[in-house]
C-alpha cells in the first residue's frame, strides 16, 4: 500500500507519551525492526497542533532517530512524516487504520 508525506512544518508538535519499543508480539515480547535499517523500532505519542486542532499520534521511529531525552511536553520536530492505511483478518475480523511512521523526531533547538 502506498504512504503519504504529511506536512507539519506549521504545526505545534510536542511529546506526548515518552518512545516504548514497538512489539512484534506481547506474548513474546519480540521488539519490532526497521526491514530497511534493521535497527529495533519504537513508537512515540505526539500531539500534533495546527490551524486550531489538536490531535494524539502514535508514531512509529527507529530508534536511530530517537534520542534518549524524549518525555512528555517536550517540543519537537519530526522528520519524515508519513501516513499508510493497513487491513488485516484476524479471526475472521476485519480491522483497519492509519499507521503512522517517521524518520526521526528531535527536540526543538537539538
Amino acid at each position: 500500500m502506498p504512504s503519504f508525506k504529511i506536512d507539519v512544518s506549521t504545526a505545534v508538535v510536542f511529546v506526548a507519551t515518552p518512545p516504548t519499543p514497538k512489539l512484534v508480539s506481547k506474548q513474546t515480547g519480540e521488539i519490532a525492526m526497521d526491514r530497511e535499517t534493521g535497527a529495533p523500532l519504537a513508537t512515540v505519542g505526539l500531539l500534533i497542533s495546527d490551524e486550531g486542532e489538536g490531535n494524539l499520534y502514535q508514531v512509529t521511529v527507529p530508534n536511530t532517530g530517537v534520542p534518549e531525552n524524549l518525555t512528555p511536553g517536550t517540543p519537537v520536530t519530526v522528520v519524515g512524516l508519513k501516513a499508510r492505511d493497513w487491513e488485516n483478518t484476524f479471526n475472521g475480523q476485519t480491522r483497519h487504520g492509519i499507521s503512522f511512521r517517521a524518520v526521526a523526531v528531535t527536540p526543538l533547538g537539538a
